[in-house]
């Protein structure tokens, strides 16, 4: 892999663990640090949060709630690209129930600490949290019926492989729920040369019709964007929806 995409995974890293860790000690106050009201402005119902552990809210860095559009089933499989304090992961616990069973993969080691001990914490048994890298997931090829992910894929530089993984992971006739920040159109290059605005979710975002086309490119069908909420000029959060065959 190129030197830069490695500098950027690394710089991600560091500001994400920086988010774990104020998240255990309720100084978040960054950016991409949550809250209950952050929660509630993208589309978590906020009762649902009330028995989930504080610091699994508080490390809440989603730009919506793939969980409530996934049309989660008992005894599915779901499977979290980039599953941070394990918010979402424990929501689609929840849902599988549980004959069901729920993991995250996350890079940053302080993430998969903190949504280990939020687990533990609020007596999930259905859980798993591994450590290792969304373009190259440590999950069985076939062994997913769903995958979700909250504003992470823009964060890996390699967006190809990172579809191509999620293809390889799902059964037949799984399917992909994701929210991300996409554009309309290309970000200026200073921008995308931003370290900072890679951690921050906006430089490694890609157009919404070239994000489509690369899961489409990996093998998905049926490739849909539910929605989307724009926040900046050319800057959205979107909901895309897509399916194996």
């Amino acid at each position: 892999m190129a030197k830069g995409n490695e500098a950027i995974k690394e710089h991600v890293r560091k500001s994400y663990s920086k988010v774990a860790k104020r998240a255990q000690s309720s100084e978040c106050s960054c950016s991409c640090c949550g809250s209950d009201a952050h929660a509630g402005s993208i589309g978590y119902d906020l009762s649902e949060l009330k028995d989930l552990p504080e610091s699994a809210v508080q490390a809440c860095a989603g730009c919506g709630n793939p969980t409530a559009i996934a049309g989660l089933r008992k005894g599915e499989v779901v499977l979290d690209l980039g599953s941070g304090g394990g918010i979402d992961v424990l929501l689609a616990a929840r849902k599988v129930g549980p004959k069901g069973r729920a993991i995250g993969v996350d890079m940053t080691q302080d993430m998969i600490d903190l949504a280990r001990k939020n687990a533990d914490e609020a007596g999930f048994e259905n859980v798993e949290f591994r450590l290792g890298d969304i373009e190259d997931l440590p999950v069985d090829s076939g062994s997913v019926d769903v995958i979700i992910s909250n504003c992470v894929i823009n964060l890996a530089p390699d967006k190809d492989r990172v579809f191509k993984e999620a293809y390889r992971v799902l059964r037949a006739g799984g399917r992909v729920m994701v929210s991300d920040i996409v554009t309309k159109g290309e970000l200026p290059k200073e921008i995308r040369e931003d370290p900072d605005a890679w951690a921050g979710c906006v430089a490694g975002a890609l157009d919404e019709a070239v994000y489509v086309g690369k899961m489409r490119s990996a093998g998905f069908r049926d490739v849909k964007v539910l929605s989307r909420t724009s926040f900046m000029d050319i800057v959205s959060s979107a909901q895309i929806e897509a399916h194996k065959p």
